[in-house]
């Protein structure tokens, strides 16, 4: 039975922006008609969820619009891959036909996020901007280094509840962090949910700080040592601050114009799927939606299966000292 859960936290319509927005959403977008389907038992590998438009699998990263209707510059969308308060690490899968949502492996093992003290894994909703790629071709001018390859990663910080994953939002951007993971430009772009009681009084980090104090120190730390217990040690963040709004919307029209040369295959890249139901222009991409379950031989329906069990070391609390160290006397499983 497919699945029908509310994706959207404020009605958004046609793409709005420049010709270029336009062009890449010749297909009105009706959030209305979204439902996900989903297949598998979660914490596996196997797992997969879908977006579906009409009943039909479309593409979280290509075809969900960058703006939702309104053309207001600092809201935009975004997709909730890892919900506040879970520790599973899903991701868009860039490799696959119209790239759903799956549980990221490594060494193929299911990934988790392990919890240290005081946040409970994830503190926010995390998830990927679409129509933005992270291109891997070209160095980035502000950080020096090439992007990691991925559509841009987003956190919404708003205090709503928390999402659920294939949730499409419309957050307002308040800044963001240029992370180097890997030698790649890696950004997490701050966002507060348009439908936050604070959303319309906030419009930067120091804004945010105001109501919900200490917050922004909290965050910024949480990127330094996430990865921290499982030996990778400290992230390295560029400048060493939260770049400003004006800055981050810049670097999210950047990446869309990557985004844009990809799909138009003036960027070559491997291991990239490219099939979208939105723009038929963009013939050697354009699937018409309701040929994609036949087409890619998707899963006709959802068919959820009990999770499977989570490793027992992401139960507890990890613990760092002060200079995000591993605090002694701790036992580590992995």
């Amino acid at each position: 039975m497919r699945s029908f859960l509310p994706l959207i936290s404020l009605v958004a319509g046609v793409a709005a922006g420049g010709s270029d927005a336009k062009e890449a959403n010749a297909k009105p977008f009706d959030p209305s008609s979204l439902s996900l389907r989903e297949v598998g038992a979660r914490n596996t590998l196997d797992w997969r969820i879908w977006l579906e438009q009409d009943g039909n699998p479309i593409s979280f990263w290509h075809d969900i619009p960058l703006y939702p209707q309104g053309n207001v510059s600092n809201i935009i969308n975004m997709y909730v891959e890892i919900p506040r308060w879970t520790d599973a690490k899903i991701e868009t899968k860039r490799n696959e036909p119209l790239n759903p949502i799956f549980h990221d492996d490594k060494k193929k093992k299911p990934r988790f996020v392990f919890s240290v003290w005081p946040q409970k894994t994830y503190p926010f909703n995390y998830g990927s901007i679409p129509q933005t790629w992270e291109d891997s071709t070209v160095v980035h001018n502000f950080t020096g280094y090439v992007g990691d390859n991925d559509p841009m990663d987003i956190f919404d910080i708003s205090s709503l509840e928390p999402a659920h994953v294939g949730q499409l939002k419309q957050v307002k951007v308040l800044g963001g962090l240029a992370m180097i993971d890997e030698n790649t430009t890696d950004w997490k772009v701050l966002a507060i949910d348009v439908k936050d009681p604070i959303a319309f009084k906030v419009n930067n980090v120091d804004d945010l700080e105001v109501f919900r104090p200490g917050s922004k120190q909290a965050f910024y730390d949480w990127f330094i040592y996430y990865k921290v217990i499982k030996g990778s040690g400290k992230n390295f963040i560029y400048g060493g601050k939260f770049q400003d709004p004006d800055t981050m919307l810049a670097t999210i029209r950047e990446s869309n114009e990557f985004w844009l040369k990809l799909m138009r295959g003036q960027t070559q890249k491997e291991k990239i799927n490219r099939d979208q139901t939105s723009n038929p222009r963009w013939c050697k991409t354009y699937v018409a939606s309701s040929n994609t379950t036949t087409k890619f031989n998707l899963p006709a329906q959802s068919n959820i299966l009990p999770p499977a069990a989570r490793p027992a070391q992401y139960d507890r609390w990890y613990y760092l000292d002060k200079d995000f160290n591993i605090a002694p006397g701790q036992v580590i499983d992995e």
